[in-house]
């Protein structure tokens, strides 16, 4: 079964990761290396590191971390696309010193320079980092996205045509989100959807280049391109979905990430836990 878990704050120090995600009754994590809505971020001091990869080492749980919101490998504009690949090897430097396995990043959208020429600078931008760093630990991880505006990874032939024009093939993967994926029109609800969405990214990816799920319910409808997560059970995915998907023997491996509202009382990921693991009893 999945090994489910959730995104969980580093507030007061990337080491609380693990702390909360105890509280929880985590299998894996979920966390941002530096904040999501800035470029610039103090340096990760060695004590940090250690203390991190002490505590990781003791856990045994998988790590991933996510990218800043601000990247857009796609982007036409020179000072944008190129602050994104500053910013996006800087955390991938991060991630190798804390040792985690992944890292997720949303493609960018094109802004209107056309699909083709986006999927070409995602793969441009992304030979240019790993040309210039050696290989760590930690694999760069392309997030399917609601297909909102000009975003691009909506559809699996999007994000497979970027693997493909990827030199390293091998230090690359992706991240599948259900929400995301229910809102660019993947039909994953019914029994026969499900089936045909992971047949589709077999097809157009490969489930071997699959590392990490992030399992969000939806709060709008199938095809609405919205990008809006709702809590287990409360969107218009459901239970029955989340059971099949937890359950599902090809996926068993995989770090299963909520990334659901909180919640006033930021019980809201504790509560999913519960949902979630009844699920699976």
């Amino acid at each position: 079964m999945g090994l489910i878990g959730a995104h969980v704050s580093t507030a007061g120090g990337v080491v609380k990761a693990f702390e909360r995600g105890s509280a929880m009754g985590c299998e894996s994590l979920q966390i941002f290396v530096k904040s999501p809505n800035q470029w610039r971020a103090k340096p990760l001091s060695a004590d940090d590191a250690a203390a991190f990869k002490k505590e990781h080492a003791a856990s045994g749980l998988p790590v991933t971390a996510h990218a800043a919101y601000l990247i857009n490998l796609a982007s036409p504009k020179e000072d944008a696309l190129a602050a994104s690949v500053v910013g996006l090897a800087d955390e991938l430097d991060r991630c190798d010193a804390l040792g985690l396995g992944g890292l997720v990043v949303h493609p960018g959208g094109h802004l209107g320079s056309g699909v083709m020429t986006g999927i070409e600078s995602v793969a441009r931008s992304i030979d240019a980092i790993l040309a210039s760093r050696e290989p760590g630990s930690t694999l760069l991880l392309l997030e399917n996205t609601a297909g909102q505006g000009t975003s691009l990874g909506g559809r699996f032939e999007e994000l497979g045509a970027m693997l493909k024009l990827i030199d390293q093939k091998q230090r690359v993967g992706v991240c599948l989100d259900t929400c995301h994926a229910y809102s660019s029109g993947y039909d994953l609800v019914t029994p026969e959807g499900y089936e045909a969405m992971l047949e589709d990214f077999e097809r157009e990816i490969g489930l071997n280049n699959l590392h990490c799920l992030h399992i969000n319910d939806s709060k709008h409808p199938l095809g609405s391109h919205k990008d809006r997560h709702e809590n287990i059970g409360d969107g218009l995915i459901g239970e029955q979905t989340f059971q099949r998907l937890i359950l599902d023997k090809r996926l068993a491996h995989l770090p299963m990430i909520l990334e659901t509202p909180t919640g006033d009382d930021d019980l809201g990921h504790a509560r999913d836990m519960d949902k979630l693991r009844a699920l699976r009893a």
